[in-house]
């Protein structure tokens, strides 16, 4: 697994310096769901799929950018599904953006996640890894190299509230969720980036990041593979939970690596609320 973390290292650092310094503008190609690619989504892609390609204990790699999975060697152990550039679309106004990893054995089921990975591409780079060993915070010195700095957790409840999806198309009971959170006194934090904001609940100890199944988009917009299963990983590793309104996230199989999901991230006691409102819908 250490070789994994050492070869994420590496391509965020190489990432780092083309999110500060290359084009950041749209290219004439679509990745496999039909959204035009940045330049930045091919050239993070390309990256971190050399970083990891030497890696025998690699079997394949599965990019949110590609249609189907890309294998590696036969005899490898994991199956990593990634995001390259989560949220690339704000580089070009300078907000954080992020990759995200999920380690898998077998298939590309949550039940199946062994760790996962996430970078911070803001003011300072940093990382998140979630294992065996709990939940870490590290971040790159003046070296250029990742140091730790902490475990990270969540309280039983916070005070951040980063609610996603386009309001008009919320379900009634779901506006009636968000807003009794805010009229406890949660504040927001939504940049429209899953990294930036997720990791910032986690960093602060507590709250609640929803993308509901909407109007327009029932089965909802993050995709379990490469960014809902690792989060989800995360968050309950942290001492949160992760559920599409109802059931665990982990538990959700995936059909295809493509697949989306309704999606609930946050403390404990957010998570209670979101359960008792979804029960009778």
């Amino acid at each position: 697994m250490q070789e994994i973390y050492d070869a994420i290292q590496k391509s965020a650092i190489v990432i780092a310096e083309m999110i500060a310094h290359d084009d950041s503008g749209y290219s004439e190609n679509q990745n496999a769901t039909g959204d035009t690619q940045l330049e930045l989504d091919i050239r993070s892609d390309k990256v971190i799929e050399e970083a990891f390609a030497p890696l025998t204990s690699i079997k394949e790699l599965a990019s949110e950018e590609k249609e189907g999975p890309h294998p590696l060697h036969a005899g490898g152990k994991y199956l990593i599904g990634y995001d390259p550039l989560d949220g690339s679309s704000l580089a070009d106004v300078n907000l954080s953006v992020g990759s995200i990893f999920g380690i898998y054995e077998n298939d590309y089921s949550g039940k199946n996640l062994k760790a996962a990975v996430y970078v911070v591409y803001g003011p300072r780079i940093e990382m998140v890894t979630a294992d065996e060993n709990g939940v870490q915070l590290y971040r790159v010195a003046r070296d250029n190299r990742f140091h730790f700095i902490r475990k990270l957790s969540l309280g039983t409840q916070g005070k951040l509230n980063a609610p996603g999806g386009t309001q008009k198309n919320w379900a009634p009971w779901h506006k009636e969720l968000i807003d009794g959170f805010f009229a406890e006194g949660y504040r927001l934090r939504y940049s429209g980036g899953m990294v930036p904001d997720l990791h910032q609940i986690l960093i602060k100890g507590g709250g609640i990041f929803s993308y509901p199944g909407t109007s327009d988009v029932p089965k909802g917009k993050l995709r379990k593979v490469f960014e809902v299963f690792p989060f989800a990983f995360v968050y309950e590793k942290a001492g949160g939970e992760a559920i599409d309104g109802r059931q665990r996230l982990l538990d959700l199989e995936c059909a295809h690596i493509h697949d989306t999901t309704p999606c609930f991230f946050g403390s404990k006691e957010e998570i209670k609320k979101v359960r008792n409102v979804y029960a009778n819908h």
